[in-house]
């Protein structure tokens, strides 16, 4: 009110809308407090004149004002425009307050607004946004979350409310902070003392604006309608081109609707002509609020609304359909390791294709039934944001089997996609099983030489790779690899990816002369078809820095480091799994030069960034903490190391199984932690198993078994000089130490 005021007296006139301008926001209530407060404080001693925009001639009600307190007499032989002249000049002197409240058109009341004497202040109330170009907005906006809650406790009390506060505040977001509906429910709840709120809501839910709690009943209350009453008055005055805009918004989701993604639903609309329907008839009745740059949105309650004229329309069908194929082109576009330029480009997009999965799947063709789905999940995993990502493409396999044939390629590419995200987290059982019927299913529809069969054969790859089945990986690599130059060329984004994948594999395996090669020819292809600052880049940059550091080429692997870690911040922010990989990767190779005080800092943020987006639970979170542990074990910090490794173990175990390299790797920590600590007993069977599952899993030669076998012989070497050979269980350690010794 004081905003208002200081405008009446810095201003002629001054006219009132809402940001929205529908009915339900104020602007009656906020008049009529006003004049009363300022007609009990006498600031305006002439006066203050209450007029119905709508419904009854403006002109009349002047006239019948001035002859009813102040007996003017305006000659009956004049037209109705003098006698209201001659009632504004006769009008007592002093400030005079005149209130038009609920003008529909400007024309009807332009020719009965007072002289442009300063003593005359002109408070006008409409749902038209741009109802006079010589009047000051006052913009309301709905209700803060404090000012919806205080609203309820004046009718419901502060008790009733507390008890049920978080219920209260979702029952403030389902009436889009709305006053009228928030006061016309808490008359509700008033009148039904031991109805609980989230009762009250869920019976709001299941009718919405046809449920009497929106109806008006008393008889007290300044507004004159419910909600739907109030909203189908600004209804009647849109066209019916209008209203089939206001429709078809209503079918996207309660969001932000990027207007691209209209424009794509009504191709055969005029753009000119679209933006007429918007600005001059939703966005001027306050029925459609733009929030930002070609970004609108509908408040919830006239959302609900517009949804419920859908059954007056011939055209929902079309609507349904346009809104589906305009979603998949855009759930199409979104990368697998969506930038953060991705993420905000995309982000508005999300919660409709969210609505399309949710209600409108009858109106995807089979061909595009997995599209929105795939988006939504691309959008998640590739930041890290794996929970939210398995609802989605659980609920892809669902609907997929429900509607298609189990030999349909839609279908195995929903199998495909969730296993994708089970290997993400760890769940390789699960990912394998499905995999294998994804790639089973391809290969009987397709063919053995097919590019989807080649993604099949990639995915099950790596799979197996992360379980340690380097074998098992290396023939399904280099079948991928060829079918993709044969299908693609030599030069191909998923060649890239297959030299890429397979070099990695040689890494494991030790065998780097062959890795090399492979590697930088992935990374010059992609620096050639992505350009320098890519994701794909970022990630053959960082497979360099690995192998060279095996290598023990640690110069070189720095840079390589460093430079995708960079590159990977600018690309995808700062708390990403890859970002994490790279500090992990840095931090490894920092231990191994001694620089413990720069690596410390790495691992943990390492760490933090997996909890944070994997959970605690994770094969990456146990990687994470065996790399602190190991910092911790160089610096002779045990007492720290000894827990940290401990949970990394069991970890392991319960993800990966008892044989897998990364439980070797654990078991081989936590040897030379007891080894150090003269616990001789425990560090013998762990040198002993970690032995075992790497000559099993990676062969005699691979470096990782040589070092692990010769940390054990210079293990039993200490043994045998301290003469503690009485500690120690099994046979052949005691053989070994018996030959030492002879």
């Amino acid at each position: 009110m004081d905003i208002l005021h200081q405008q009446l007296q810095t201003t002629e006139r001054v006219a009132i809308t809402s940001i929205t301008g529908m009915g339900g926001i104020g602007k009656t209530e906020l008049a009529l407090q006003y004049a009363h407060h300022h007609l009990q404080q006498k600031t305006y001693p002439s006066g203050v004149c209450w007029l119905e925009g709508r419904g009854v001639d403006v002109g009349i009600q002047i006239v019948n004002f001035a002859k009813s307190q102040f007996n003017l007499n305006p000659s009956k032989d004049d037209n109705l425009q003098t006698q209201v002249a001659y009632c504004w000049r006769n009008w007592l002197q002093g400030d005079v307050l005149v209130i038009f409240d609920d003008v529909v058109d400007y024309q009807e009341i332009s020719d009965f607004l007072p002289p442009g004497e300063a003593r005359f202040k002109v408070l006008i109330t409409t749902r038209q946004k741009y109802l006079g170009q010589f009047f000051h907005r006052l913009e309301l906006e709905v209700l803060d979350e404090d000012a919806a809650l205080e609203l309820l406790v004046s009718f419901v009390g502060e008790t009733r409310i507390q008890q049920e506060l978080e219920e209260a505040k979702a029952l403030c977001v389902d009436l889009g902070f709305l006053p009228l509906g928030l006061e016309l429910v808490a008359r509700y709840l008033e009148r039904k003392p031991d109805l609980s709120v989230a009762k009250a809501r869920q019976r709001l839910k299941s009718k919405w604006l046809e449920h009497k709690s929106l109806e008006r009943f008393s008889q007290d209350m300044t507004a004159e309608r419910g909600v739907a009453t109030a909203f189908e008055l600004s209804w009647q005055e849109l066209n019916e081109d209008k209203r089939e805009l206001g429709r078809l918004l209503s079918l996207f989701a309660p969001a932000a609707i990027p207007w691209s993604l209209v424009t794509g639903c009504l191709l055969e609309v005029d753009e000119e002509d679209l933006e007429d329907w918007r600005d001059d008839g939703l966005v001027n009745l306050s029925l459609l609020q733009r929030v930002g740059e070609g970004s609108y949105e509908l408040h919830p309650l006239i959302r609900e609304f517009f949804r419920g004229k859908l059954s007056e329309s011939n055209s929902v069908e079309e609507m349904k359909q346009g809104i589906c194929r305009v979603m998949v082109a855009e759930a199409k576009e979104i990368p697998y390791t969506p930038t953060r330029e991705d993420i905000l480009m995309f982000e508005s997009a999300i919660p409709h294709l969210a609505e399309v999965v949710d209600n409108l799947t009858d109106w995807l063709t089979d061909d595009n039934l997995i599209e929105p789905f795939a988006g939504l999940g691309k959008f998640y995993i590739g930041q890290g944001f794996y929970d939210q990502a398995e609802p989605w493409y659980q609920q892809c396999v669902n609907i997929a089997q429900r509607r298609l044939k189990p030999t349909h390629q839609n279908f195995a590419l929903s199998l495909n996609n969730l296993a994708y995200l089970y290997k993400y987290q760890g769940r390789y059982s699960q990912a394998e099983s499905l995999y294998l019927k994804a790639l089973d299913t391809r290969k009987q529809l397709l063919g053995s030489t097919n590019l989807y069969v080649a993604q099949s054969l990639n995915n099950l790859a790596k799979l197996y790779e992360s379980q340690g089945r380097y074998n098992e990986a290396e023939p399904l690599h280099l079948e991928a690899l060829d079918i993709r130059k044969q299908l693609l060329g030599s030069i191909h984004e998923d060649v890239a990816q297959s030299l890429s994948n397979l070099g990695v594999l040689y890494d494991f395996q030790g065998r780097y002369t062959e890795s090399e090669p492979l590697h930088l020819e992935a990374l010059e292809m992609r620096k050639q078809l992505l350009g320098s600052a890519h994701p794909g880049v970022a990630l053959s940059l960082s497979n360099l820095g690995v192998l060279y550091k095996r290598q023990g080429r640690y110069t070189e692997a720095e840079p390589m480091y460093l430079e995708a870690l960079e590159m990977r911040k600018q690309l995808l922010g700062s708390a990403h799994p890859d970002v994490a990989d790279s500090l992990n990767h840095l931090g490894v190779l920092y231990d191994s030069q001694g620089r413990y005080r720069e690596s410390e800092p790495l691992h943990l943020e390492a760490l933090e960034i997996r909890k944070q987006l994997l959970g605690s639970v994770h094969p990456d979170v146990a990687q994470s903490l065996n790399n602190l542990a190991v910092l911790y074990y160089f610096q002779e910090r045990y007492s720290e190391a000894e827990p940290i490794y401990l949970q990394a173990l069991e970890i392991n175990r319960q993800l990966l199984g008892s044989t897998h390299p990364n439980m070797a790797a654990s078991l081989y920590n936590l040897a030379q932690l007891y080894n150090s600590l003269g616990r001789y007993a425990e560090a013998e069977l762990l040198y002993l198993e970690a032995v075992t599952i790497f000559v099993s899993k990676l062969g005699e030669e691979h470096p990782n078994t040589q070092k692990v076998r010769q940390n054990y012989q210079n293990f039993l070497q200490k043994v045998a000089s301290e003469n503690r050979q009485g500690e120690l269980s099994d046979e052949k350690s005691l053989q070994i130490i018996s030959q030492m010794e002879s």
